[in-house]
């Protein structure tokens, strides 16, 4: 069986919280506005967040519990972007619109 983008998303998000390393976490979003630049940008929020939990469901300590906090609140804030690239008129926005948009507006993510 091939597996889908979004399943090869999801897996390295659940890899890098895997980590607990929240250095590499907070690079997460920009890693994966680079690694798949004509995806949908929501495909990102999509995988951090289904990553985020999946992680919450199978890993029950402290430290795995603030590593998916961090994935859902990474999550949130590329959502916010993206609402602000879309609400500009590029629908969809992709991840390299994304990377566009923080290099133009907003640094955060290139900044981590």
């Amino acid at each position: 069986m091939r597996q889908g983008t979004t399943d090869l998303m999801i897996e390295f998000a659940v890899a890098c919280l895997a980590t607990e390393d929240h250095r590499r976490i907070k690079k997460l979003v920009r890693d994966m506005a680079q690694a798949w630049p004509n995806e949908a940008a929501l495909g990102i929020a999509f995988a951090i967040t289904t990553a985020a939990s999946t992680f919450e469901d199978i890993v029950d300590t402290q430290a795995s519990s603030k590593s998916a906090q961090l994935g859902f609140r990474l999550a949130a804030l590329v959502a916010a972007d993206i609402y602000a690239i879309q609400e500009m008129g590029q629908v969809p926005a992709k991840g390299q619109d994304l990377l566009h948009f923080w290099r133009r507006v907003d640094p955060y993510f290139l900044d981590v």
